[in-house]
């Protein structure tokens, strides 16, 4: 899997650890009085014969807008819907268990949104159960659709 460095949205990429620059932006919001939400979520399209992932850490500034770290990913393996699936959401535990404790030093909450149906009439709800069992087994927070802006809002639209 090739696995590319985290930006932002504009494009600026990140030169140090994703651990380092998270803690630096806390230590900044919140010396700015910002009270801040995150959200935590992988989406992932198939082209041609590469899934493309994109992950994203948004931060939510309570009132005040947002602001996200993207980081993408492109996997020459073939799957199956339901295993896709569940690489977005382990790619999306692998960050969150990375970061949570710099969440939790500095009291903010954190979200792990997964871009999965709750109605069965999708294919992606194949795969509904075990990520809800993943995250939460993890001890997070778990959003699917519709409540998952991470993953099927953001993540969705800096796929590339």
């Amino acid at each position: 899997m090739e696995q590319q460095q985290w930006r932002k949205l504009n494009g600026e990429r990140i030169h140090i650890p994703i651990t380092e620059e998270i803690s630096n932006t806390l230590a900044h919001e919140i010396s700015m009085g910002h009270s801040l939400k995150v959200c935590i979520g992988t989406d992932s399209q198939v082209k041609g014969r590469e899934t493309e992932f994109a992950t994203v850490i948004v931060f939510i500034r309570k009132g005040k807008g947002g602001f996200m770290y993207i980081r993408n990913e492109t996997s020459k393996q073939k799957m199956h819907i339901k295993q896709r699936m569940l690489i977005e959401v382990s790619k999306s535990i692998e960050v969150s268990y990375a970061l949570c404790n710099i969440f939790s030093r500095y009291g903010v909450d954190m979200e792990v949104h997964a871009d999965i149906n709750t109605n069965p009439n999708f294919k992606s709800n194949d795969a509904l159960k075990e990520a809800m069992g993943f995250i939460v087994g993890m001890g997070f927070a778990f959003k699917a659709k519709p409540e998952a802006f991470a993953s099927s809002s953001c993540a969705n639209k800096v796929v590339q």
